[in-house]
């Protein structure tokens, strides 16, 4: 089974860094897993009027306040099969700063919408579209693009005033072995909100289905994309 990211990118990925289609390469078929540790060069947010943002997604996991240099970082990449039977990727992030935060997303591939559904937070209220290229120095970029907010019975576009839009981009350093992440993310209106800079290496593991965490998965699955 291709991984949803190769099932975007078509041939381009063959265009990524070796290490890099290892990293999206994997799906639930493969029962493995990529933890990942590091540090964190730069962790930032923009001036005070850009908090109540930050403390907001903070509730569910999807930004938050801390700042600070060389913050050590986790990242759990777990592919599984989801209660629909989607295939799904966890992308959790750990930022050990003065306060330990985690930032949580689940990605999937969206054959109704073309693209990559990222939904953030623990419980997937906020659903993503993602758009993927291949980086020239053959790293992956993921731009965030439309959202849309679930819960219940209620759903609707949802403003992007009051939210942001990500600009990640992850390579790998032939010099230095490691892989290197670049996030930025800003509002239309407020400018940058937060981002993060800095490096990690990866363990691979053996991990079945049953096997994955219950902490890395989310505590409610939503079913509109």
């Amino acid at each position: 089974m291709r991984s949803i990211y190769e099932q975007v990118l078509g041939s381009d990925f063959s265009r990524l860094h070796p290490e890099i289609q290892r990293r999206f390469g994997f799906s639930s078929k493969d029962n493995i897993a990529a933890i990942g540790t590091g540090i964190m060069e730069e962790l930032w947010h923009s001036p005070a009027y850009t908090l109540p943002f930050l403390y907001l997604g903070s509730w569910r996991r999807i930004m938050f306040p801390e700042s600070g240099r060389n913050i050590p970082f986790e990242i759990a990449n777990y592919a599984y099969l989801d209660e629909l039977g989607r295939e799904t990727v966890t992308w959790l992030r750990t930022f050990h700063a003065r306060r330990t935060r985690r930032f949580d997303a689940y990605m999937l591939y969206s054959e109704k919408r073309g693209c990559i559904v990222d939904y953030l937070g623990t419980h997937q209220h906020l659903a993503v579209d993602i758009d993927l290229k291949v980086d020239p120095n053959g790293g992956l970029r993921l731009r965030s693009g439309a959202q849309r907010f679930y819960e219940g019975p209620i759903g609707f576009s949802f403003p992007m005033i009051f939210s942001g839009i990500a600009d990640v981009c992850e390579w790998y350093d032939d010099a230095q072995h490691c892989f290197r992440i670049q996030v930025v993310v800003t509002n239309r209106t407020w400018g940058r909100l937060f981002g993060y800079k800095g490096s990690f290496q990866v363990k691979w593991l053996t991990v079945g289905p049953k096997e994955i965490p219950a902490t890395a998965l989310p505590q409610r699955t939503e079913k509109r994309e």
